[in-house]
């Protein structure tokens, strides 16, 4: 029983061995895998940890990188605002300057018309300038030149409404004056005169009846109207040779023939210089040669005859026409570009 026991026990004790090689062989097995497979979990941690320390190392660069760039589209930020800030600044410049200009040439513009119409006594160039002023003002949808167009138009209907000189119409009756002076008559020139109502001729005119008896009574009856006609056509050439007139001037019949010329010349020359005052525009002289030469047609000249009636008449009326007619200034405009100019 013993040696069974024995045997037993030392069956046991050899599987017990066998079985704890088996178990420490399997134990060695597995830490050699294990060791195995922690040199290489431990390899890929490394280069896990590598590539970590790369990327991370990228991402410090690409976030040292986009911090600058992000500071650089900053910067350029500020300076696109500073840049987009100083044109707001330069278009508003512009347009303020656009509309001063605008003001300084619309101003510049009627000066320069008051002084062609103070030249030309005509308020034509103001006239212009002012509807021109007006549609260019039009152009522009500018509140703050509302009063300026305004004003514009109350200085247009003050202008129009000026009666001024008409200096071409007055040349022209000045010109048709001195072409009658060479066929106006003079008191000291002694000119046959007919009757009215009775004309040339009249005595020759009447028939002569030639009776066909022949008797002596028709004989007599024709000589003595021979006798009438004859002493009528006398009575008319001895009526021819005396002239009876009021002279209000004695010395006007005092004129010689040859003085008469000068005379002539001398009216011309009067009425040429108030036509040459005229389109100077200095009335005055024109005035004052005006009135020499209505005198010397009154003095000197036929005012019974129709020629002489009719150039005092033409200068009676230049006479009347010529004066000074003051063209009103533009006052209101010129303040209210002034006021527009300064910002008001």
């Amino acid at each position: 029983m013993s040696a069974r026991w024995i045997w037993g026990v030392v069956a046991l004790l050899g599987a017990l061995s066998v079985v704890s090689l088996l178990m420490v062989w399997r134990t060695d097995q597995r830490s050699a895998s294990l060791e195995q497979e922690l040199v290489r979990r431990q390899q890929d941690s490394a280069g896990q940890s590598n590539e970590a320390r790369l990327l991370a190392k990228q991402a410090q660069q690409g976030t040292s990188e986009m911090a600058a760039k992000v500071a650089l589209l900053e910067a350029r930020l500020a300076e696109v605002a500073v840049q987009r800030t100083q044109l707001e600044e330069l278009i508003q410049s512009l347009s303020r300057s656009r509309d001063e200009n605008l003001l300084v040439d619309v101003e510049a513009a009627i000066r320069v018309a008051l002084q062609q119409t103070a030249i030309t006594g005509s308020a034509e160039p103001l006239v212009a300038t002012l509807r021109q002023s007006d549609e260019r003002l039009a152009r522009y949808a500018q509140p703050r030149l509302e009063g300026v167009r305004r004003a514009i138009a109350r200085d247009l209907d003050r202008v129009k409404a000026v009666s001024v000189t008409d200096i071409s119409s007055l040349s022209i009756k000045l010109d048709e004056a001195v072409r009658m002076v060479d066929e106006l008559p003079l008191l000291s020139v002694a000119e046959p005169r007919r009757e009215a109502g009775k004309p040339a001729g009249a005595a020759s005119a009447r028939p002569a009846s030639a009776p066909s008896d022949g008797g002596a009574a028709a004989w007599a009856g024709r000589a003595t109207d021979l006798w009438s006609a004859a002493s009528e056509r006398v009575w008319s050439e001895v009526k021819s040779l005396v002239r009876v007139s009021r002279i209000d001037h004695p010395d006007a019949m005092l004129l010689a023939p040859e003085q008469s010329f000068f005379l002539r010349e001398n009216l011309k020359l009067r009425l040429l210089n108030a036509r040459l005052a005229l389109l100077s525009r200095q009335f005055d002289t024109a005035q004052s040669d005006l009135l020499v030469a209505q005198a010397a047609l009154a003095r000197y000249f036929d005012r019974s005859a129709k020629r002489t009636m009719l150039a005092a008449e033409l200068v009676k009326q230049v006479l009347g026409q010529a004066r000074l007619v003051t063209v009103p200034r533009p006052d209101d405009t010129l303040a209210a570009l002034t006021a527009a100019g300064a910002g008001r």
